[in-house]
């Protein structure tokens, strides 16, 4: 009896031994974001202390409660000290227990990347709380796709800060959190129309054999920051038309407005989704600027598959709210530097970072 037991102990070890350790995504902006829990908590806390009322009142405008769940949602990525407000303004209302991820692919070019969606093959993302688990139904959902819609590449999820942003502000709410983060680089709106209906189907294959709820238990995160406006320490380019003046900054702020408002608001429809594409992309190569949102590709991808999830599930169709609209300028920084956190950039007229907040139920 001893023997047979201290074989099946040796065994146990083993295979316990043999198992490969699992691969952590370590955060890559230590500066812009909370990567330690007493950061996070104090980061939050003055949110509320010093932007507490902008986000109160932006709850009672929309008439949007504490219980208010988003299926849908779009959130900045910029600095927590210049985004402040925005993040919990529309992240505590997301509820379910697993967040698809859609980042922005700030590095594409460098690793020769477009017209796919970029996944990752980490099993958890080291953040403030403790690890975030990669969600099994990242492999679900891949096993669904096309296989030339997507590729797999750690090096790119590993450089890209997106959607690092966003995942401590959920883990906040929401410590069992877990994700599937997708990166969406360099693609025409007919590639985009494409893939996300090719991601929505595998997605609505995953919520009917799992017997899943989106909102409970699924729901899709869009990272984004919105115009990158300046003359001034944008890699020699000037991002300007309207200058850099007080009165270009009205005409920019005028011209941010129209495009939410012309094209993310209200019911999503798929000539909204052009109008927003044709706002933001070059016609001639869309791979260049018309004016500079971030996420001009990962906005449309996301809220194009939240349509076809949404007319695959028979959903009520999805309306955006507006929760909020800032930039890097509209209103003083939030004080970071006792928290060993600061700014990746400079704010002023010269240079100034976007930032729309919206949720979809």
């Amino acid at each position: 009896m001893f023997l047979r037991n201290w074989f099946i102990l040796v065994l146990l070890t083993l295979v316990v031994g043999s198992r490969p350790p699992e691969k952590v995504r370590k955060p890559v902006d230590p500066v812009g974001f909370a990567t330690q829990a007493w950061q996070m908590d104090s980061m939050m806390n003055r949110i509320f202390d010093i932007q507490g009322q902008k986000i109160l009142n932006s709850w009672e405008r929309n008439n949007v409660k504490k219980f208010t769940p988003w299926k849908v949602a779009i959130c900045p990525h910029d600095d927590y000290t210049y985004a402040g407000w925005l993040y919990p303004a529309v992240l505590r209302n997301v509820k379910a227990s697993t967040v698809i991820l859609l980042g922005v692919a700030h590095k594409a070019k460098k690793y020769g990347l477009g017209d796919k969606m970029v996944f990752d093959s980490y099993d958890q993302w080291a953040e403030p709380y403790g690890p975030v688990k990669v969600s099994i139904l990242r492999e679900k959902i891949m096993n669904k796709l096309p296989r030339s819609s997507y590729i797999i590449h750690d090096s790119l999820q590993q450089a890209e800060h997106s959607l690092e942003a966003l995942i401590p502000v959920l883990q906040y709410y929401n410590r069992k959190i877990e994700i599937v983060p997708i990166l969406i680089p360099y693609m025409a709106f007919g590639k985009m129309d494409e893939l996300s209906g090719s991601l929505a189907l595998a997605l609505t294959k995953v919520v009917q054999e799992l017997d899943l709820d989106w909102n409970r238990d699924i729901a899709i995160v869009i990272s984004n920051d919105a115009v990158h406006y300046g003359d001034k320490d944008w890699g020699g380019q000037n991002y300007a038309p309207y200058g850099c003046d007080s009165s270009g900054y009205k005409q920019a702020l005028a011209h941010e407005y129209e495009i939410v408002s012309n094209c993310l608001l209200g019911a999503i429809t798929k000539s909204k989704l052009r109008q927003f594409n044709e706002y933001t992309v070059q016609d001639t190569n869309y791979r260049d600027y018309k004016w500079t949102w971030c996420g001009r590709y990962s906005v449309p991808f996301g809220l194009l598959t939240a349509l076809y999830l949404e007319q695959n599930l028979r959903s009520n169709p999805l309306k955006g709210v507006l929760l909020g609209y800032g930039n890097s300028i509209m209103q003083p920084a939030i004080p970071v530097d006792d928290l060993k956190m600061g700014k990746t950039a400079i704010a002023d007229l010269h240079h100034w970072v976007g930032y729309a907040a919206i949720g979809y139920k």
